[in-house]
């Protein structure tokens, strides 16, 4: 298991809540050595990855469960923006009659259901797999200054399920992103998805938590999972 990590400045007046993300798909891109005709992408949101693959396809699936970031996707004949939720098992029904070059999914499978079983579903479709998975050291200071278990699975049980499903390559990359102040990060926090719409506090304990948090930056925790 390689692990490495990187550093960002978060520039609010540039908006960009999406710094995070937009390096898990620049990471996701490079661990793909070919440069797949049919690709699928699952949790596309609003199609962060399709944007950033700088090669000819033939077409892109997409697939998310939020109507509105689909909205948002990049259209076109090629690109196939479909809705559907990779916690239901009948969508990889759907897909398994179909052929892919490479799954992608960068930013989403962390908040499966049952891991296991979406990542068994992902296994049957018998394609080579670029996968994102943010675990629990995202936000791990903020969460023991705060006094809550995280939310996210930790990086060995991710590992654990990466081992027994698909013998692929597993890293694990940490990220900081460093704020100005704490209202500008739990704007960010708000703002990003990266929290995944999960209200844990109330506002009375999110005041208190802004008041204690002990560091200007963030800390995310991704595991890559390639094969």
């Amino acid at each position: 298991m390689k692990i490495s990590s990187e550093f960002s400045k978060y520039a609010l007046e540039y908006n960009s809540y999406n710094i995070i993300q937009d390096k898990v798909v620049n990471k996701l891109l490079s661990l793909c050595d070919s440069k797949p005709k049919r690709i699928l992408d699952l949790g596309c949101g609003n199609g962060a990855l399709c944007k950033a693959v700088d090669w000819e396809y033939s077409h892109f699936t997409g697939i998310d469960f939020a109507p509105g970031m689909l909205e948002l996707h990049l259209k076109s004949e090629k690109i196939e923006c479909i809705y559907g939720n990779f916690n239901d098992v009948s969508l990889f029904e759907n897909l398994v009659v179909n052929e892919y070059d490479h799954i992608f999914s960068a930013s989403a499978l962390q908040w499966s259901e049952n891991l296991e079983n979406v990542l068994e579903n992902i296994k049957r479709l018998n394609t080579p797999i670029s996968l994102a998975i943010f675990t629990s050291g995202t936000f791990e200071t903020l969460y023991k200054t705060a006094k809550l278990q995280p939310l996210l699975r930790t990086t060995s049980m991710v590992k654990e399920l990466s081992d027994r499903l698909f013998r692929a390559n597993f890293e694990v990359v940490k990220y900081t992103l460093e704020f100005e102040s704490t209202r500008d990060m739990f704007r960010y926090i708000k703002k990003s998805g990266v929290s995944g719409s999960r209200n844990v506090l109330t506002y009375k304990q999110t005041k208190k938590l802004m008041l204690e948090y002990p560091l200007n930056y963030l800390e995310f925790e991704v595991a890559f999972i390639s094969r």
